[in-house]
Formats: structure tokens, sequence, C-alpha cells
């Protein structure tokens, strides 16, 4: 059984999730794709969740500017193994930074003894994060600045950055983005 909250937020009403042992294993924007994907159909809205709580503070002082650590929370995102380690990277990109679908890619195949590793398959796990914002799958864009493939819109991937305060000179969105 998992449980909901809502949370709205600057970039719109956010979805939180957890589990019974109060694990977030889920945040999505309003609309976004993969909505409550990992969890299904068998949730039940529950204010009183104390993680609920805890988040929603964790995310006001994340709006309000400040730089809360992702390690104040605990996180169970549902995943295979290798979405589990793209998700762990992405909670090392620093705030207000991004990092490239090829960064990621060469990390997971250095870890795994390869010479190369599919920047697309880093993609696809960076796509399926059930944590937005919290897992910082925003701070990730394509190898020449384009801001592609972000599930939450293209305008809300925007929106972080620039909150985060990271130097958008040279990001740019391409003529034809997968992200709406």
């Amino acid at each position: 059984m998992y449980y909901t909250s809502t949370y709205k937020s600057p970039v719109g009403e956010l979805t939180l999730a957890c589990d019974e042992k109060e694990n977030i294993v889920g945040l999505w924007l309003k609309g976004q794709k993969y909505f409550l994907d990992t969890v299904g159909s068998e949730v039940i809205e529950n204010n009183e969740c104390r993680i609920f709580k805890t988040a929603k503070k964790w995310l006001g002082r994340y709006f309000a500017g400040e730089k809360p650590e992702i390690s104040e929370l605990p996180l169970a995102p549902i995943g295979n193994t290798f979405r589990q380690r793209v998700w762990q990277i992405l909670c090392k990109i620093p705030y207000g930074e991004v990092w490239t679908y090829g960064d990621i890619a060469k990390i997971i195949a250095k870890e795994r003894g390869k010479k190369t590793m599919s920047a697309q398959a880093v993609g696809g796990a960076v796509g399926h994060n059930p944590i937005s914002i919290i897992i910082p799958c925003h701070r990730v864009v394509g190898a020449s600045g384009n801001l592609t493939g972000y599930a939450g819109g293209i305008k809300t991937k925007i929106a972080l950055l620039e909150h985060e305060g990271v130097n958008m000179e040279n990001l740019f969105i391409p003529k034809h983005s997968t992200a709406p």
C-alpha cells in the first residue's frame, strides 16, 4: 500500500507518495509523464504521514532558495538495479550545476569495467525517475547543452534550473524536442 499527499509549489501541484514505512517512493508534477507509474493504483491519500510533513518542509526550503540535502529524506525509488544506480548518481549532481547523460554513462561504464555505456540507456533511467525535484533529474542535459527529455515538461525544467542559478547561456531547447 502507498500513500499520497499533494503540495502546491511554484512549478505547479506536486504529488508525493510514500510506502508503509514512510519512505518517499514518488514525487510527480501534475500531468507528468509516468505519473504514479511505479506505485500503480494502490494509493490512498493520507496527509497525516510524518514523512509528508518533513518532505513539504524540505520542498518549502528548496523553493525558498535554500539548498537542503537530499540525504535529509528517506528515499526508496522503485526501479531495477540499473535505474537505481542512475538515480543514485543523480543525487550527486551539485545544486546549481548540470551534468550530461554522457557524463553519467561514463561513470557507469567505468564502474562496470566497460569502455562505453549508452547515454540513451541512461536517458531512459533519468526519464523514469519517480522522485522528481528531490532526485534532481532536471539537472541532466544533452551533450551539446540541449534541454530535452524532462518528464515534467521543458518549461518546468528551465524554471528549476533558473531557480538554482544555473548559467543558461549555453543551454537550449532543440528544434525537435522530445520534452513537452
